[in-house]
């Protein structure tokens, strides 16, 4: 039986968790390391230790075949490179191919946004000069998604997306936007609502299909869903019971 480890800093993962067992039937543990949200925040320096940290920890208690770092934040920061990891980096090349305007955006974190591991990332991706990429920091949004907000008030959260996005999305012609925080995808209804006119695309689907095709053969009768978190479970298991999860969380610390 395939396991699959699946982490980041809090809810973000859920929204990879969802595509894997739309295609794939397989074990995964979650692990939501709510002690050190938002991963956003970090230097470098600190987020390198709490991923170190995190591996070594979910590799000796689960002893999973593949883990899959549900952040584009350390995907992009750091340099990890073991063929069993997964990372989760901003469609870039999808997001070129579907734009008419030639003006996409990429939503992240402050810190992928400010870092120069970004643009390195987008220089390898040879997209064509023709087309602008903006770098917006999203990290207000990411905490509407954290804090339970974006299941209790609507309105607040449709307000806030409206006041950071608007302006820069009409000014410079955006019609396509990589949601690049596994946070974000959880606000793409509300993304679409405020912005009918643009494309906002989830790379959770292209992570999904890269596992299945690692445990194709090798899947399990039905999903299983073992849920850990570092932070306070009462909450965090509240919030997940008003999206529909009912798994008992338990407490994991790094």
């Amino acid at each position: 039986m395939t396991r699959i480890v699946v982490f980041d800093s809090g809810l973000g993962s859920l929204s990879i968790i969802k595509s894997i067992q739309q295609i794939c039937k397989t074990e995964i543990i979650y692990f939501a390391d709510q002690k050190h949200f938002p991963y956003g925040n970090k230097t470098r320096k600190q987020l390198d230790l709490i991923i170190k940290n995190s591996l070594n920890l979910l590799e000796k208690k689960f002893h999973p075949e593949f883990i899959v770092m549900g952040s584009n934040t350390p995907t992009i920061m750091l340099d990890i490179k073991k063929k069993n990891i997964f990372g989760v980096t901003p469609p870039i090349n999808e997001a070129a191919k579907k734009t008419n305007t030639k003006n996409i955006a990429i939503l992240a974190t402050e810190s992928v946004v400010k870092s120069k591991n970004l643009s390195k990332y987008i220089k390898k991706c040879k997209i064509s000069k023709k087309i602008k990429i903006y770098k917006i920091n999203a990290s207000n949004l990411v905490q509407l998604v954290e804090s339970g907000k974006f299941l209790e008030n609507e309105l607040y959260c449709k307000k806030i997306i409206r006041n950071s996005l608007k302006q820069i999305f009409l000014k410079n012609k955006i019609d396509t936007v990589t949601l690049s925080s596994t946070h974000l995808p959880f606000l793409k209804s509300f993304f679409q609502s405020e912005f009918p006119n643009i494309q906002f695309i989830d790379p959770a689907e292209s992570i999904a299909a890269k596992i299945l095709k690692k445990i194709k053969t090798r899947q399990t009768k039905r999903n299983s869903l073992k849920i850990f978190s570092s932070g306070q479970t009462k909450l965090f298991q509240k919030n997940l019971n008003r999206m529909g999860i009912k798994n008992k969380i338990k407490f994991l610390s790094i």
